[in-house]
Parts: structure tokens; sequence; C-alpha cells
């Protein structure tokens, strides 16, 4: 291992091979995932600064026989970008490849290396006059790459799509050590196999992302918010309805939160002031984009709140009056999570169902999940338009987990899982919409992913990786 250590310290610069050799270097950022569910230990931490050296890297592993782990920003959330405990794999840190290559104005495209902060690129589009789409909680800390390796979703899916449909072409280190140019930024190209789709969304258990073409769009002449408070979630998915008659494609943004997630906020965070949670089952937050002025946008959402109003599907709203109330709106949705955070360790669902059934299968599993653990709670939120759901199960609030999520979890978690997983199939969903599969759902797969697709799965791991160097333990077993 020393000789490789050698070789990687002689590729890179020794600055930026960090070991455990060294008692002064604090590993933890890269060993440890954001949740704080895995505590690794890596042989070291790499940190190439181009495409050539991680192609060098790459090569010099595999001559090795020593596994490889690529990691953006490391905010991922099914422990998918930290070393097993074994302390022999290679931490592939890309935060070093952040350099905006072009941006072609005329081609609508911008291309970044893997490691720019999604924040930044959207910063870095704004500046030059145009939208680039992708937004998370993450944002200011999360990479195109990681993005890009996990198929990563948002709030703005329901107009501009995933990641995925983001991306034009990528720049790849596959596992051999050899380079796949594709930055195409041609949308029209059939010349075979889109080889695009087979590294994005693969968690870095293929390849390695360098660097990547994506779209840009003309930024909207407005942008409005809408907070709306709907008595069920049959009256939010008829609410969705009206927004794609009245809005077509302005509608960029549609989230539904359940009473309970709200109230969590409400709790700890009192100072963001949650507008009508408390008396209403759920709440929703919409976005219009509109092309043509501020005053359209808001004919077009006072004419869809009234429809809805009449028809008894929103029982309440607030239009935004200004950029700050609307960011304030947005700010209430983002902190549920860190509210949940702050009530204690949960049980985290990422789910997708067809919109048509949320209400169906909310009132299955919510019953379910009752009958099982009495006083269970349940902090339903996500993105309703695309049929995303954040179902996450809280301990209950009293009796033998009160004040004990910890063991909540260690008891609960795995029953807890299969319940909700089991519902998810039997509604046709899938258990895993945006947040990838990491080694947290990577036991679970088999249970609920066509047995052909994993095959065929199985078969393009194997021949492109056929060491099981990159990232092994990752999304296949």
């Amino acid at each position: 291992m020393n000789t490789l250590i050698d070789t990687l310290r002689n590729t890179v610069g020794a600055a930026h091979v960090l070991t455990h050799d060294d008692p002064a270097t604090d590993l933890s950022a890269w060993e440890q995932d954001w949740r704080k569910r895995s505590q690794g230990q890596a042989l070291a931490v790499v940190r190439p600064g181009n495409t050539a050296e991680v192609a060098a890297v790459v090569r010099a592993c595999a001559a090795a026989g020593t596994s490889i782990v690529p990691q953006g920003g490391n905010t991922g959330l099914v422990v998918g970008s930290v070393p097993d405990g074994s302390g022999t794999q290679v931490v592939l840190s890309l935060t070093r490849l952040n350099a905006v290559r072009a941006i072609d104005t005329a081609n609508l495209t911008m291309t970044v290396e893997a490691g720019c902060i999604l924040q930044s690129l959207q910063e870095t589009a704004e500046k030059a006059g145009f939208l680039f789409p992708l937004s998370l909680a993450a944002e200011g800390s999360c990479t195109i790459g990681g993005n890009l390796g996990t198929n990563a979703g948002g709030t703005q899916v329901v107009r501009y799509g995933n990641t995925r449909d983001l991306c034009l072409g990528l720049e790849v280190v596959t596992a051999q050590g050899e380079v796949w140019h594709g930055l195409s930024g041609l949308r029209k190209d059939n010349t075979g196999y889109d080889l695009r789709d087979l590294f994005i969304g693969s968690e870095g258990t293929l390849g390695v992302i360098t660097a990547a073409t994506m779209k840009l769009y003309p930024f909207p002449a407005a942008q409005l918010t809408a907070w709306a408070a709907v008595p069920s979630l049959d009256a939010a998915v008829a609410l969705l309805g009206l927004a794609h008659q009245h809005l077509g494609a302005g509608l960029t943004g549609f989230e539904v939160m359940g009473q309970f997630a709200l109230s969590l906020v409400d709790r700890h965070f009192p100072q963001l002031r949650v507008p009508l949670w408390s008396e209403h089952p759920y709440c929703v937050l919409l976005e219009n984009s509109d092309n043509e002025s501020e005053a359209h946008a808001r004919t077009q959402f006072e004419r869809l709140l009234e429809a809805a109003l009449e028809q008894g599907v929103v029982t309440d709203a607030v239009v935004a009056e200004s950029l700050g109330q609307a960011n304030q709106l947005w700010h209430i949705r983002e902190s549920i999570p860190l509210a949940q955070a702050e009530e204690g360790l949960n049980i985290k669902h990422d789910i997708s169902i067809p919109v048509s059934s949320i209400p169906s299968f909310c009132a299955a599993t919510d019953a379910l999940l009752q009958s099982e653990i009495p006083g269970v709670r349940l902090v339903n939120f996500g993105h309703l338009g695309d049929g995303n759901l954040h179902y996450n199960v809280q301990a209950p609030a009293s009796g033998v987990y009160a004040g004990d999520p910890q063991a909540f979890l260690r008891e609960q978690e795995d029953r807890v899982n299969t319940l909700v997983f089991e519902q998810v199939k039997r509604f046709e969903g899938s258990i895993s919409a945006e947040h990838g599969v990491g080694s947290l759902k990577a036991d679970k797969l088999p249970h609920y992913k066509d047995p052909v697709a994993l095959a065929l799965m199985r078969q393009i791991k194997q021949a492109l990786d056929p060491q099981n160097l990159m990232n092994p333990g990752r999304v296949l077993l």
C-alpha cells in the first residue's frame, strides 16, 4: 500500500493525498456521511486537480486492486459516498475540479467540472443572464458531479426534470482509467447507445464523472409564489390538476406539507411564522414562472386560486407580495428536515408514487403504521408535483420510545422500512425517488426491483467494472 500511496502522491502532489499517518490530519469530513449514520476509515483521501490526474489515480488504484469511493460534497442521504470501515479504500474527492469551462449563450449550455458547487453554478448562470434550474436544500455544499451521480431532483422537477434531464453530455473516467470525452452540447445525437444515461444515477459504481455540459434557460420575466391550505391530499392532487390547466409550463414548483411536519417547524423555528398550518391538514407551496410579466403571472395565480376556492380544493391562500416573502415561504418548506432533526432521530423515506395514487397510499400506509406502532408520528412532505414524497417516521412522543429515538431507530427501522416499501410496491412506486440507493437500500433493492432489470444492471456493472473497484457495495450487492 505504501507503493500505491507514493504513486498517488507523485500523481496529484503530496499535499493532496491525506492519510491517517499524520496525526494532525482529520479525515472525518470525508469519512462520515452527512446524516452521521456511518463512520468509515479510508486508506487515503485523494484530491486530484484535473481530469488527467483523476484518470491516473484510477489507473494506479486499478493496478493495485484498490477500490475507489468517488465523492463530491458528501451531502448524500443513503451512505453512498463514504468509505467502509476496512481502511483499504481510496476516497476520490472531486472538489478541486471546480471550473466552469465554457458558457455557450447561443446553444444555451454551460460546461462545468464535477466539483462545482451547485449554488455557484446557479450564480454563474445568473451573471450570464440565464437560469440553471436545479435547486435543492443542499445547494450551498453539494456538487454537480454528485447531483449527476445520484440524478438529484429538487423543487423544480415538475417543470425542468431531474438532473438527468438537464444534462446533454459528460466527461467520464472509466474504471480502467480511460477518459470518455462526451461533452457534447447536442440535443440530438442518434448514433447508438446513450452512454450518458448509464453514468447518470449510477452513484459512482461505473466510473467517475469529471465534467458535464448542462442546459441553461432564459430567466422568467416574473416568478410568484403562493401558499395554500387544502383540506386533504385528494384536494392537493385536484389543485395540482388545476395548476397544470391554468399555469401550463409556468408551474415550476408544487410542494405538499403535512400538518405535523409544519408543526415541527413552528415548534423549533417559531421565528419563521408558518402560515395557515394549525387549522388545516395540509398546505401546498406553488411557484409560477411567467415569461410575460408579473401582472400576467399574478392574474394567472388569482384565477387559479379563485377556481380552487370555488371547487373547495383550497380553503385559504396567500400570494407572496415580494421576493423576500417568497423566499421566506420556501425557507419554511426547506426547514422541515432541519426541524425533524431537532425533534430527534427518524426513519426517512424518499419514495415516488403515481400522483393519482398518493392519497390512497398515504391513507393506507398511515393506518398500517399506526396499527403496528401506536403513537408513531408521520412527517409527510415533498414534491407532490412529480409524485415524490419524503414520507418520514418519527418515534412516538410517549411510551417506551419517549426520549429515546435512538432505540426507536435501532429496533424499528428495518420493520418500518419493510412496511412502507411493501406499500410502495403495492401502489407501483419506487423506494428511491431522488436520493439514490447507496448502501442503505442496497439490500432492499432485490425485493423491489424487477429481476430482469437487476440482471441487466449486474451485467452492465460486470462489463464496465469487472474488478468491482468502483464504489463497491453501493446500489448492487
